[in-house]
């Protein structure tokens, strides 16, 4: 049987074109895909030396680069586990993490070594390793000393290549197991239904130790061979200066609303675009229209998530509608538990699936059905010809006086007012009707008065408008744009007591 390392499927992709630039960043250096494939090596090499095991776990900490890219594959070769952690956990959080994954090897910014280095040494953590934005740190030194693993450790599909973290935003966070079958299928479906060729150039401005950056842009684009033009982060104004060489862009919602906020970003200048891609959080119709009218362009939206990879895809040649997130992805099942075209609790079944929560066997019998299918806790509706639009998240759903209420869909009249920024509706205790619906809200200019709010939510039910409404600056949002209604119900449970 073929080796079913997921970065033997990549390397065999890319085998052609090892001369041509991989990364590319923004003061012009390149590495090229054979750079990779020896950085790869070496950083194998380091980790093998270092006393990681096939099976072992690798929990990385660090800045976004083109050392984090080659360490990430070089784990992979190496059969070891890949565990990523969001750069803005705190020490704190590390050491929940930690004692959960049983690294092997932890690697860590060295900005933070002493602080991190005495954590992972509480926890049992024998090798601390570092590795900086600018590849300095004992991770490069240790690959350059180390002889390369320049094979490629056998795996087979089912066997685990990535544990991704859930963020925790509902409790104690849980480890989703990502086999090398579902990295190497979820990327082959999207390579194919968005088309990807050698000659593309994708924009990247997202961060890599979450599955948007990681898994959607650079797997996808290495399958063929693309150039990646590699920035440290979003910046509005290097995504302008650059545009006009990339022909893919892939980002969060509010990617685009800041680039619709620069009176400099237009049209002309995303003329040699050919896809423009959402996902992580919704896309308002609002967004989509805007962008639309400003650029010609309309925005792919999709969606998916840590357990799951891609689950579905507005169309790359087809009507893509706004508030929708389009077809599941070639050889994905989805379904919901409501009635046809009424809104349910998305299930869905496939090769992209995870193989459950690390170390979490109770939880993972609970999340999935029988037959196979993923309870996601995302609330959508399945139309007649399979296209899928997404209401909420389960555990969003409002119950006030006996009714259930989805915060999307006063939302998406909120954001639809002249005036509002952007809006998040959330559920407050209220001793009559169980619970009471808050807006809060991000002006545009002068922030409107309660009596104009609820004129323009009119078309709504009574009972699904708003009792208090809240301005504040910003929303506030994780590293991936998502905004935390958890804070915010934190910050307003009081309101109606």
């Amino acid at each position: 049987m073929a080796n079913q390392n997921f970065y033997a499927i990549l390397k065999a992709a890319f085998r052609p074109a090892l001369k041509k630039p991989f990364l590319t960043l923004p003061n012009g250096d390149t590495v090229t895909y054979g750079e990779l494939d020896e950085r790869s090596a070496q950083m194998a090499g380091a980790l093998r030396a270092a006393g990681a095991k096939s099976g072992d776990r690798v929990v990385v900490q660090i800045k976004k680069s083109p050392a984090n890219v080659a360490l990430y594959f070089g784990a992979l070769r190496a059969g070891l586990i890949y565990v990523p952690l969001n750069t803005a956990y705190t020490d704190d959080e590390v050491q929940y993490f930690l004692p959960d994954a049983e690294p092997a090897i932890f690697v860590c910014d060295p900005a933070r070594e002493a602080e991190l280095t005495a954590i992972a040494g509480k926890q049992n953590v024998s090798t601390v390793l570092t590795l900086g934005p600018d590849g300095d740190g004992s991770a490069l030194e240790a690959a350059n000393a180390a002889e390369p693993y320049s094979k490629v450790h056998p795996r087979h599909e089912d066997d685990l290549a990535v544990i991704l973290y859930t963020s925790g935003t509902t409790g104690r966070s849980k480890g989703a197991m990502l086999s090398h079958g579902s990295l190497s299928s979820n990327a082959a479906a999207l390579n194919d239904i968005w088309d990807f060729q050698e000659d593309d150039v994708l924009l990247h401005a997202l961060p890599i130790f979450h599955i948007h950056g990681l898994f959607v842009a650079l797997h996808t684009a290495m399958l063929s061979a693309c150039e990646v033009l590699f920035l440290p982060k979003f910046d509005v104004g290097e995504i302008i200066r650059l545009i006009h060489r990339a022909t893919v862009l892939m980002g969060v919602p509010t990617f685009y609303t800041r680039l619709l906020a620069d009176p400099e970003f237009g049209g002309e200048a995303t003329a040699h675009v050919r896809l423009f891609i959402s996902g992580s959080a919704p896309l308002t119709p609002e967004t989509f229209n805007a962008f639309y009218d400003r650029t010609g362009h309309k925005i792919l939206e999709r969606y998916g998530m840590s357990e799951a990879g891609m689950i579905t895809s507005n169309p790359l040649m087809g009507e893509r509608i706004p508030g929708t997130v389009g077809y599941p992805l070639p050889g994905v099942e989805i379904r919901t538990d409501g009635n046809p075209g009424e809104p349910g609790v998305v299930e869905v079944r496939g090769p992209n699936i995870f193989k459950g929560y690390w170390r979490m066997p109770e939880k993972t019998e609970e999340e999935f059905r029988d037959d196979g299918f993923f309870i996601t806790g995302d609330v959508g509706a399945i139309a007649d010809d399979g296209r899928l639009s997404l209401i909420g998240r389960e555990k969003d759903l409002i119950i006030a006086g006996g009714y259930n209420i989805y915060p999307s869909e006063i939302e998406n009249v909120l954001d639809a007012i002249p005036g509002v920024a952007e809006s998040a509706v959330i559920a407050a205790p209220h001793p009559d009707m169980g619970e009471g619906v808050v807006a809060v809200l991000v002006a545009n200019g002068l922030r409107l008065a309660d009596n104009l709010l609820m004129d323009a939510l009119s078309p709504l039910a009574k009972f699904k408008r708003p009792r208090k409404f809240f301005w504040i600056d910003a929303l506030p949002r994780n590293a991936m744009g998502k905004v935390q209604k958890q804070v915010l119900r934190e910050t307003y449970k009081d309101v109606f007591l």
